[in-house]
Formats: structure tokens, C-alpha cells, sequence
């Protein structure tokens, strides 16, 4: 069942370039967030250091992302059919430089370092998930953090740091990104500001494909 996105994804491209199109294909390997750092950090000890922690985390993400590969393999999809297979934890610097773009527009701001995404800042921003913004209440639209934030509808783009959490330094403090800043700051840095077709499942539409 998951695999349907990426078999959906590579028929598409077979079609584009069998129509004559340059196919220029970057699929990212979400190698940090939420469940990863859970499932990676829970036999570590409290004492253990951020290295020791990073490298938890690594050994997780790099088995899981074999046997996905192997998946692939399985179906037909080699990996030699990406242009690019960006991991996560190697565009964190981008992924600040990001967020500080959209922190000196206005459309970002902090809370406790963390810093969130300002939804109010664009107007059209939920035309493609045909969002409610007064109809979403706390923790059934987006996802629930402890941080403070001015509405429901705003997401995290950078989470500050927990007790036994790996974490990167940054100008708002020892933290991480929020998912949804991943695949822009990667997509950007390798495809350019433009990107022509953005596919996943339904279930990414709000927030991240929007």
C-alpha cells in the first residue's frame, strides 16, 4: 500500500520523458523527525552525548532506508531513476537560511525557540486543502505541540531541543527542523525555486504540499 505513491511517481516520469520532457526527479530521505528520534533515542542513556545521539539516529534512518530501497528494487524502481536522493540532516543549513527568509518577511516568528510558520501571512494560503481556519480546533488539523503559538493552523519549521533529543546549534538555540521545512529547503537548493511538480500522498496536502 505505501509503495503506491512511488510506483504512481515513476510511471509519471516514465510518461514525461516518453513525451519528450527533461525529467529532473528529487525524492528526499527524511532522515529526522518526531517518531525517528523517539524509536532511535529510547535505550540511550540520559548521560549520552550529542554525537552518541546523532549517530543512533543515523544507524536507525540507514537501515530503514535500505529496506525501503530494496522495496523499490523489488517493484521495478532502481535508484539510478533519481536525479537526486537528498537526506534531511545534510541541508540543515539551508533549512536555517530558510526559516530566517521567512522570519524577516514576517511570516515566521519564535516561541520558546521554536519557530513557527505564520499561516495568517498569506491569504491564499489553504486554497489547495480547501482549509476551514476558523472551523480547526488544536490537535485535529496539524500537529499538536507543547509550544505556544499564535493560531492552530501555524506548523513548526524549527523545534527546539528537548532533553535527550540530538539536536544542531542555531540562531533560535539547540534544536531541529520541522518536517515540513525539509523538502522545501532541499527541493530549492537542488531544483531551484521553481518546482514544476510536487507529488505524495493525500494524506501530506495540508500542510505540506500546500
Amino acid at each position: 500500500g505505501n509503495l503506491r505513491t512511488f510506483l504512481f511517481q515513476d510511471l509519471l516520469k516514465r510518461v514525461l520523458r516518453a513525451s519528450g520532457y527533461e525529467v529532473r526527479h528529487c525524492m528526499n530521505i527524511t532522515d529526522v523527525e518526531d517518531k525517528i528520534i523517539r524509536d532511535s533515542q529510547k535505550d540511550l542513556p540520559p548521560e549520552a552525548d550529542n554525537a552518541r545521539r546523532h549517530a543512533a539516529m543515523k544507524a536507525l534512518t540507514d537501515h530503514y532506508t535500505a529496506i525501503f530501497f530494496q522495496d523499490l528494487e523489488a517493484v521495478g524502481i532502481p535508484q539510478t531513476s533519481f536525479t537526486f536522493l537528498p537526506r534531511a540532516t545534510a541541508y540543515i543549513p539551508q533549512m536555517i537560511a530558510l526559516v530566517q527568509k521567512l522570519e524577516a518577511k514576517g511570516l515566521a516568528y519564535v516561541r520558546d525557540g521554536s519557530v513557527y510558520y505564520r499561516v495568517a501571512g498569506l491569504p491564499q494560503y489553504g486554497c489547495l486543502a480547501h482549509l476551514d481556519r476558523e472551523g480547526m480546533q488544536l490537535g485535529t488539523s496539524v500537529d499538536a505541540d507543547e509550544y505556544d503559538r499564535e493560531s492552530v493552523s501555524d506548523f513548526v519549521l524549527w523545534k527546539a531541543a528537548k532533553p535527550g533529543e540530538p539536536f544542531w546549534d542555531s540562531p533560535w538555540g539547540p534544536g531541529r527542523p520541522g518536517w515540513h521545512i525539509e523538502c522545501s529547503a532541499m527541493g530549492m537548493e537542488l531544483l531551484g525555486e521553481r518546482v514544476d511538480l510536487h507529488s505524495g500522498g493525500v494524506d501530506l496536502i495540508f500542510p505540506h504540499h500546500e
